[in-house]
């Protein structure tokens, strides 16, 4: 597992890319590898969401969990603080 933490400034929002998992599927004729990417998605002000991404490649497996926390953001009642 590699943990790593990446920060992108998306308009307002604030982007980390929590893990990249290496998988493997065995067939036949050996194994077939790919990625899968976890992220958050946050506005620092109460929107927050999380996507998962999975792809042959590093960078598409994480554009997808990109996409994908933007899509499933759900809003978090805060009392004063942000969670971090």
């Amino acid at each position: 597992m590699n943990a790593k933490v990446e920060v992108q400034q998306q308009g307002e929002l604030q982007e980390k890319l929590v893990q990249v998992n290496r998988v493997a599927k065995v067939v036949k004729g050996g194994r077939i590898f790919s990625f899968t990417a976890l992220t958050v998605v946050g506005d620092g002000n109460g929107k927050v969401g999380y996507g998962r991404g999975k792809a042959r490649e590093v960078p598409a497996a994480n554009q997808k969990a990109m996409e994908a926390a933007r899509r499933n953001m759900v809003s978090v009642k805060l009392d004063g603080d942000t969670i971090q």
